[in-house]
């Protein structure tokens, strides 16, 4: 069979091809070989699949796909993509097709008083943020804040959901450029129309300089801070007073009622051996952190001993780091240039990357892989772009241009939604995007 497109251009030479995917009935096309040009890019195959679907749905609606040859994305020409990678054209060439990673639709901003510093979306239920007002913010959706966190006087540089299973009370913390770090609980079903306005119970003091991030441990009952002192803080998220990790009690009276008690606790450990700013940390397995910081390294920290595992030196600050990829075995990170890199210690030589993404323009400002796509990560830059990857092409899946100004802070949300915050004073949310 041959097909007749506007992609056909002169004589360029055609190749017979079969479209394959793993997507549901709804988007596969006839299983029959067909016959097209072989200069056709991405756009000219992705017109193919969609005349070839409303061929047999009248009422399709186009969308955008990506194609797969051999498990790797197509992003060149065909005939071009066939020669790098030493394919033959004589035989039927099978192409796998999938939905185009990329969002269909861009919600309302949620818009801030000031720079949004800091944002978590890893429960589905709210968006958490951090301002330089020296507010957090919950957000039950697009437009809609339902509380706000008021007690730093400083900027908030880092937020972390500890706890927000099922529903009813949640349990976050905030990390700020005053020294300290705050631990709060809230409703997160709270109906209120208006945001409800919460202090901290309990507050963390340990840290001689700014408190640059925080990650809580899978279990919730810690978390742990990288601060401009050089050093981690481990702590405990718990409101009762145990091992003396209490060490005062505060309460506030206003308009003649006595407000709820506000602890303050001390570091239960300290891990050492960074030797500058610790600009950012995560807990991702019991037993271990990770740590990047200013001083060019990645480390890897053992919870129970102290100890430095192991050291990953990339030669630039670092801004961001996060673990992912299959059985959490991938590093990723980025800083001060606009290189992504992404280390796997299990391999001889752990110091090279063993991907490099450099499409960005400008310093990278968080990485943050997808909460179940072994595959799938995203990266934002002072550039003001989130861009999205796929480990098994080298080019971005999507660019997202919301913001008007570098773009701070980004993570996944509910697995097909990103949500980024940045100097524009905004947090955007880009949904409908398809992982498979």
């Amino acid at each position: 069979m041959e097909l007749e497109s506007e992609t056909n251009e002169g004589n360029s030479r055609r190749i017979q091809v079969r479209f394959v995917t793993k997507l549901k009935a709804l988007y596969k096309v006839p299983n029959t070989a067909i016959a097209i040009p072989s200069h056709l890019h991405r756009l000219g195959l992705s017109s193919i699949v969609n005349k070839l679907l409303q061929a047999v749905n009248s009422e399709w609606k186009t969308e955008p796909f990506d194609f797969l040859i051999d498990g790797e994305f197509v992003r060149m020409p065909l005939e071009e993509f066939l020669l790098a990678k030493g394919i033959s054209a004589e035989k039927t060439l099978e192409i796998e097709y999938i939905r185009a990673v990329a969002p269909r639709k861009e919600e309302e901003p949620c818009p801030h008083d000031d720079w949004v510093s800091a944002v978590d979306a890893s429960s589905p239920n709210f968006i958490l943020t951090g301002c330089y007002d020296g507010l957090g913010r919950v957000w039950k959706q697009a437009g809609r804040c339902t509380h706000i966190l008021e007690g730093h006087s400083g900027a908030v540089s880092s937020v972390s959901i500890i706890n927000s299973e099922g529903t009813g009370s949640a349990t976050v913390a905030t990390a700020s450029k005053d020294q300290t770090l705050r631990l709060w609980k809230f409703d997160a079903e709270d109906p209120s129309d208006q945001p409800a306005r919460l202090r901290a119970f309990k507050v963390l003091r340990g840290h001689n300089a700014s408190v640059h991030s925080v990650a809580a441990k899978n279990s919730g009952d810690m978390i742990c801070s990288g601060s401009w002192d050089c050093t981690i803080n481990l702590w405990r998220t718990n409101d009762s007073d145990i091992d003396g990790d209490t060490v005062s009690i505060k309460k506030r009276k206003v308009n003649d009622k006595v407000e709820e008690s506000q602890s303050e606790g001390e570091a239960v450990s300290t891990l050492v051996g960074h030797t500058q700013c610790v600009s950012c940390v995560v807990w991702p397995q019991h037993e271990t952190i990770y740590s990047a910081s200013w001083d060019h390294s990645v480390r890897k920290w053992d919870v129970e001993t102290g100890k430095d595992l192991s050291d990953i030196f990339c030669g630039k600050v670092l801004n961001c780091i996060d673990v992912g990829g299959e059985g959490l075995a991938l590093i990723a990170a980025g800083g001060s240039d606009p290189i992504l890199r992404i280390w796997d210690p299990r391999k001889p030589g752990t110091s090279a990357p063993v991907f490099q993404f450099s499409s960005h323009s400008s310093w990278i400002s968080a990485c943050k892989w997808h909460n179940w796509s072994s595959v799938h990560l995203l990266s934002s830059s002072y550039d003001g772009k989130v861009m999205l990857w796929d480990l098994r092409t080298a080019f971005p899946l999507a660019i997202i241009n919301s913001h008007k100004d570098k773009v701070l802070c980004a993570d996944w949300w509910k697995g097909g939604c990103v949500v980024s915050g940045g100097a524009d004073a905004q947090l955007h949310i880009s949904s409908d995007i398809s992982i498979q």
